[in-house]
């Protein structure tokens, strides 16, 4: 789960691009994949918290970089929209990685792949875009595909299936206030409180769940916050080289490796009808942002 906005683009580099993107997925699955391990053992929200501590040093340096330094970086003339977008993320988060302890990586994120679809759900009457016949189909097929794994109605359902597909919602709707952000607001803006504005939201909630953490995963600690401080540059850098809609579809590679680290590392199946309705959903986005790139 990350910002994706990033500096404007100043070359076409799509196989570099590409490669960015699939290691940027790598390191996300790592992150999900000790994420899940430490929520398992510790308290969700102090995992978080330490998580967003580093990442908030992270976009303090960078703003110290830019030109104009971080109150340059900082400027903004909506400030409740932007830290509206990162408590929700940081909100998303939350529900993710608890969502990885009830249910696993595979299916957890079988379900979150959904988030392209309800982006393009959304951008309607949240940005005034227009969707075209087309998407709304490719949306209606991929939310079959959620049911087929969640099976609502049937005797196997369980409760804690909807928390990746809440996850998934939390984070399109995110995702279209960065949009909305980004008329007015630079990149390294919306990313600045996207960090800060996390950190302070998530630490007045996580002080009160501290639990004294053993030697061994405070190792495991910090590799999560260099992770998702490594991701962030991949996917920042993946941007700056090439266009959005080129690397792209190579995002679901994160479904790729978060499910072989279930299956390998933490014993997890795949079931039929989570393999079946990841399917239809993987298929459903792929459409969805060939027809967003071919409208464009």
């Amino acid at each position: 789960m990350t910002d994706l906005a990033t500096p404007k683009a100043q070359t076409n580099n799509v196989p570099l691009g590409i490669l960015l993107m699939i290691g940027a997925t790598i390191v996300f699955a790592l992150q999900d994949g000790i994420s899940r391990h430490l929520a398992g053992t510790y308290n969700t929200y102090m995992v978080v918290m330490v998580r967003y501590w580093f990442f908030a040093a992270f976009v303090v340096f960078l703003a110290s970089r830019n030109a104009g330094g971080i109150r340059e970086t900082a400027r903004t003339t909506q400030l409740p929209l932007q830290i509206l977008r990162a408590v929700l993320l940081v909100a998303e988060i939350c529900v993710a990685v608890y969502g990885f302890t009830l249910l696993g990586l595979v299916e957890s994120q079988a379900v979150f792949i959904c988030y392209p679809l309800l982006v393009a759900a959304l951008s309607g009457p949240v940005l005034g875009e227009r969707v075209g016949w087309r998407r709304w189909l490719a949306i209606g097929i991929g939310l079959i595909g959620v049911m087929i794994i969640l099976q609502p109605g049937s005797g196997v359902f369980d409760p804690a299936a909807i928390l990746p597909f809440l996850s998934a919602l939390m984070f399109a709707v995110y995702g279209l206030l960065t949009r909305f952000a980004a008329r007015r607001d630079s990149t390294a803006t919306s990313f600045f409180w996207t960090g800060v504005a996390g950190a302070v939201a998530m630490t007045a909630v996580g002080m009160w769940f501290w639990e004294p953490m053993s030697q061994g995963d405070w190792i495991w600690m910090a590799i999560l916050c260099v992770s998702g401080v490594t991701g962030h540059w991949l996917l920042i850098k993946c941007y700056e080289v090439a266009e959005a809609g080129a690397v792209q579809p190579f995002a679901y590679f994160h479904l790729i490796w978060a499910a072989a680290l279930g299956l390998m590392v933490f014993d997890e199946v795949i079931r039929t009808n989570v393999a079946i309705g990841a399917a239809i959903i993987l298929g459903a986005g792929l459409f969805t942002l060939w027809r967003e790139r071919a409208k464009r």
